[in-house]
């Protein structure tokens, strides 16, 4: 069932790119809940807008896809009217999609270590360790981005063969240290994670959900991580701008 719920997934947001009407199949129109606030629900058929979107030559990549139960998860790269990686969410009773949420952020040249958005391990392994994979990443969420205790890290986080996709950070852990600790002129923080809404596990694999402000903006930050014998060994995000309410095109919420 994960398997073709994931080909499902995969062939839908290469819809995107081709076109092809039969994509949206797996999605349940009548049932589906889309949690992008700029996104309008029921007025547009997915086919429809797909089918505008590819005349304007869009490309998708689609670099990593997961499963955790009825949930699919994916890290895209887009480029419509300009260059994003994002992540996409589905949720699925039985074989269609009926709720989605996504995270995009403005691609970025290589950080300082010479690593991308993107670029990285893509293999599922460790099934097995899933479980525990999560809750060391909730302990971690909780612990140290939302509490901000950063003499926590090395509990977390491999002291060696550590690797950050981050765009302003380095594979260096003192830099997310320092990141973390950052604070604006009124002494809030910079990066100030506040609420954790989902985790999802797929073997190796760990995506976090948060809710909280950026330079004092308010911001969903999506994390996935890549664990090893209980440490995290690379890590990859998006931060987005949680619209303000007056411009929502559903009443769904971002999260």
């Amino acid at each position: 069932m994960n398997t073709l719920r994931k080909q499902s997934i995969n062939d839908l947001l290469k819809g995107i790119e081709t076109g092809d009407p039969e994509s949206v199949r797996v999605v349940d129109q009548e049932q589906y809940i889309q949690h992008n606030p700029l996104t309008k629900e029921g007025d547009v058929g997915l086919a429809e807008l797909f089918a505008r979107l590819a005349k304007t030559n869009p490309r998708v990549e689609i670099i990593r896809i997961f499963s955790d139960g009825d949930f699919v998860f994916a890290h895209t790269e887009y480029d419509f009217s300009s260059e994003k990686i994002c992540f996409e969410v589905f949720r699925f009773e039985g074989e269609r999609t009926v709720e989605h949420w996504d995270n995009l952020q403005l691609k970025q040249a290589p950080n300082a270590s010479g690593h991308s958005m993107i670029d990285g391990e893509t293999q599922v392994k460790d099934q097995d360790q899933a479980e525990s994979n999560r809750q060391c990443i909730n302990a971690f969420v909780k612990d140290v981005l939302i509490e901000r205790n950063t003499n926590a890290l090395p509990d977390y986080v491999a002291a060696a063969g550590y690797v950050e996709h981050n765009p302003a950070l380095t594979d260096d852990i003192k830099a997310l240290n320092t990141a973390l600790l950052d604070t604006e002129a009124d002494g809030s923080p910079r990066i100030h994670y506040q609420q954790h809404h989902r985790t999802l596990a797929d073997g190796n694999f760990v995506l976090s959900v948060c809710e909280g402000y950026r330079e004092g903006i308010h911001s969903a930050f999506y994390d996935l991580f890549r664990l090893d014998n209980g440490l995290i060994i690379e890590h990859w995000d998006t931060v987005e701008t949680v619209p303000p309410r007056a411009d929502w095109n559903n009443l769904n919420g971002k999260f």
